[in-house]
């Protein structure tokens, strides 16, 4: 049989009403290596769209017969989900989130920064080149497999976040996580970045509350040699660490007010500057927040900007409590034991007896699944044989199974841990 031949990627459909930067993007997307089509209206952009095939739709927002924002709309719709990505002016924010809640998959601002640019191309068609759809198919179930390694479950609520997490995953739009503290929040932004095409980039979860005040500009932007008594050299923050990935904000409600300002700027802008520098750095990050606290209350209290919430919450995921996923409690457990068993280098991973399931499926967990590793930590440790019994799970909270429906405060950080480490719940 005759091997299948590699079908050339589809060109790139640019419209733009500006004959000058029209130019400029056909140059440098065609020195990617990439085709480009070019439309200088809506009316001719509808035209080339119903004439051919694109592998990328690029569009500024304002066109001289109508707004960009018609284009994402009808591709949005469209079921072959080609990428449409925005072309906005600078500092006109509110076009980029209204945008990407239309359903663009990503923005960039004038003037257009080539580095951004191929950022965007890169991120965009390392979705859409495939050499059959034999190879779409494995990349589709090789996604799933790594979203359900990292959010284990077979109950609806668990089954509709990895739905979510798809649709999410096709996106650069900021996603706000919200749950309450131990519900998997910090697992759920892992499994969008694992399965988005910022995959092969870096992952960073950074947590809001555990960092001093006065070094939070630091932390997130990075300063150079001298800028400040200490500061013996220069050095990257979170967003240059998390270049070409991801960023996690996690409890991003303890930001300070001071700090949300100069982390909408950021947003904004896509550029940092280190303390002391001169100049801005582009950054291409992709930023997710989780927090167990209601923002959307915060805003009305005046302790949350209003502008940075609209500016995040572009697209939202809730993670389910643990009392709602009550039957993937058996799961849950077995992979946390299979984690603990290679931790603690043993060959089998012990395993609950009956009873000690059966306590374990009745417990409301007002703590989630944070809890539910707390416990089995302690009970793998104590426990004398490889069955871990009833007795071995220790005394629980008597309050909580009266109760049922308890909320546990979310545990004390040390002050130095900015990185949520790999094994939290989130």
């Amino acid at each position: 049989m005759p091997p299948r031949m590699s079908r050339a990627p589809d060109p790139i459909l640019v419209i733009d009403d500006e004959a000058d930067l029209r130019e400029l993007l056909d140059i440098s997307i065609r020195r990617m290596g990439h085709d480009v089509v070019l439309a200088g209206s809506l009316a001719e952009a509808r035209e080339k769209l119903a004439q051919g095939r694109y592998s990328l739709v690029l569009t500024d927002m304002r066109l001289g017969d109508g707004l960009g924002i018609e284009i994402v709309r009808q591709l949005s719709a469209a079921p072959e989900r080609i990428p449409v990505a925005v072309i906005t002016a600078y500092g006109s924010a509110d076009n980029a989130v209204e945008a990407l809640k239309a359903g663009a998959f990503d923005y960039i601002a004038k003037p257009v920064s080539l580095e951004q640019l191929r950022s965007l191309v890169l991120n965009a068609l390392g979705r859409q080149q495939r050499d059959s759809t034999d190879a779409e198919a494995t990349a589709a179930e090789q996604a799933a497999d790594r979203a359900a390694a990292l959010l284990p479950g077979h109950s609806a609520a668990m089954q509709e976040v990895r739905r979510s997490l798809s649709r999410l995953a096709r996106s650069m739009a900021p996603v706000v996580i919200s749950g309450e503290s131990g519900s998997g929040k910090e697992r759920a932004a892992r499994a969008i970045h694992a399965t988005s095409g910022r995959a092969a980039h870096p992952f960073i979860a950074v947590n809001c509350g555990a960092i001093p005040e006065n070094l939070m500009e630091s932390e997130f932007f990075g300063h150079v040699k001298g800028a400040f008594t200490g500061a013996d050299g220069e050095r990257g923050g979170f967003f240059q660490a998390a270049n070409g990935g991801t960023l996690l904000l996690d409890e991003v409600a303890d930001l300070p007010l001071p700090m949300q300002v100069k982390l909408l700027r950021a947003l904004q802008e896509r550029r940092v500057r280190k303390i002391g520098a001169s100049r801005e750095d582009a950054v291409d990050v992709r930023v997710m927040c989780a927090s167990h606290k209601d923002l959307a209350a915060m805003v009305a209290a005046g302790q949350f900007r209003q502008d940075l919430y609209y500016r995040l919450n572009v697209l939202a995921l809730r993670m389910p409590t643990l009392r709602e996923r009550g039957e993937d409690i058996p799961v849950l457990a077995r992979a946390i034991l299979d984690h603990l068993a290679v931790r603690y280098g043993d060959p089998r991973p012990k395993r609950l007896s009956p009873a000690a399931l059966q306590r374990l499926v009745a417990y409301p967990f007002p703590g989630n699944v944070r809890e539910l590793e707390n416990l089995l930590e302690r009970a793998y440790a104590f426990a004398e044989s490889e069955e871990i019994e009833l007795a071995d799970l220790g005394p629980l909270d008597a309050g909580a199974e009266r109760a049922g429906m308890m909320h546990a405060p979310a545990p004390a950080m040390a002050p130095t841990n900015y990185y949520a480490p790999w094994g939290a719940a989130g």
